[in-house]
């Protein structure tokens, strides 16, 4: 029972991270007509959307029920793609990109409670490194392939690029209405949604704080997490001023995020390392990458930007299978929630911090 849980999850990763329109959006945006600085205010409302959903949408997946939550992001998904095809205005755009981060939210922290829940019923808890790592593995796989056909997506055009994206979503949903609910939601029934989701918060807020380990764990993954990540995106505007044949810049994405892939598969065959051992790893992957623009060759800097990827989810795996151990069932998604606002809030913290140290560089 759990084996077939399982592998329904593993199809809703694949669903998830293989989107042709949301993988070119902003070129898809810029040929029909759209400025660098309107699409540079999209980006904005896509995280802004994103932070004010991430705790709520946690609550949501424990107070309603985590498949439910899962069917509704999958269904938001196929929405924010019409809403893209159909929106005539850059207020239409707006909304329908409010909605897709709406649907990451949904999905985010749901996924992995739902997972673990499933394994712990049948006490195989032990086997959640194995699905972490494996899950992760899909999504940046399913994330590069997007990427590396972006030039195809152009090529159809975004009506078309964001139909084969409702399509896609349309099969999510089916999948995610496959899945099976493994425990009861946060509360009782006879508490109203408005109680059981304040009870909800409150015994969240009341663990962190008898558990300030664990709130470290968080920020500490957060912020390299978030370093690596932004190292990661200002390495790929470097390339081409390093010289790179502007028709290998597809590839040479496609490359680096295989890295994240293959950090997120070889970390559960290092359980016995200690949490700090991985971040000390991880710190000496981002001075790597960093040094590699300074030798100004370009194959070096994929070379760097896959050791970023290769040690941002060789940690952020290692830090979701701890975090899973520790927290409790009732309030796992909206825990896991709290760690994808820590590093939504610190993107936001050293975005520009960084972007005008690349400048100088």
């Amino acid at each position: 029972m759990y084996k077939r849980q399982i592998r329904k999850l593993y199809l809703a990763a694949v669903f998830e991270s293989f989107a042709l329109g949301n993988a070119a959006w902003v070129a898809l945006l810029a040929q029909r007509g759209y400025s660098i600085g309107q699409i540079g205010i999209l980006e904005a409302i896509f995280h802004v959307v994103s932070l004010s959903g991430e705790i709520p949408s946690g609550v949501m997946a424990d107070v309603l029920g985590r498949k439910k939550v899962m069917i509704l992001s999958r269904i938001m998904s196929v929405l924010s793609a019409l809403a893209m095809i159909f929106s005539r205005s850059f207020w239409g755009i707006a909304i329908a990109v409010g909605i897709n981060a709406l649907s990451y939210n949904l999905a985010s922290g749901t996924r992995e409670s739902l997972a673990y829940e499933s394994l712990k019923a049948y006490g195989k808890e032990s086997e959640y490194n194995r699905f972490s790592a494996t899950e992760m593995m899909i999504y940046r796989i399913g994330t590069a392939c997007s990427t590396l056909l972006a030039g195809f997506s152009l090529a159809l055009g975004y009506r078309k690029a964001y139909s084969l994206d409702v399509i896609l979503g349309i099969f999510g949903v089916m999948t995610a209405l496959g899945l099976s609910k493994m425990t009861q939601p946060a509360g009782s029934d006879k508490d109203g949604i408005g109680m059981r989701c304040k009870a909800c918060v409150t015994e969240s807020v009341l663990f962190l704080r008898k558990n300030p380990k664990i709130m470290g764990l968080i920020l500490v993954n957060s912020f390299v997490g978030a370093v690596s990540t932004l190292l990661l995106f200002f390495l790929q505007a470097k390339l081409p001023e390093t010289g790179l044949n502007p028709s290998l810049l597809g590839p040479a994405l496609f490359f680096m995020q295989l890295g994240a892939a293959l950090g997120a598969k070889l970390v559960q065959y290092f359980s016995c390392l200690r949490f700090r051992g991985i971040v000390i790893f991880s710190i000496f992957g981002i001075v790597a990458a960093l040094g590699s623009l300074l030798l100004g060759n370009p194959y070096i800097v994929i070379a760097g930007g896959f050791m970023a990827a290769f040690f941002d989810d060789f940690m952020e795996v290692r830090a979701d299978i701890i975090l899973n151990e520790k927290i409790p069932s009732q309030q796992r998604a909206t825990l896991i929630s709290v760690s994808s606002f820590s590093f939504s809030v610190i993107m936001i913290i050293l975005s520009p911090f960084l972007g005008w140290v690349f400048d100088r560089i």
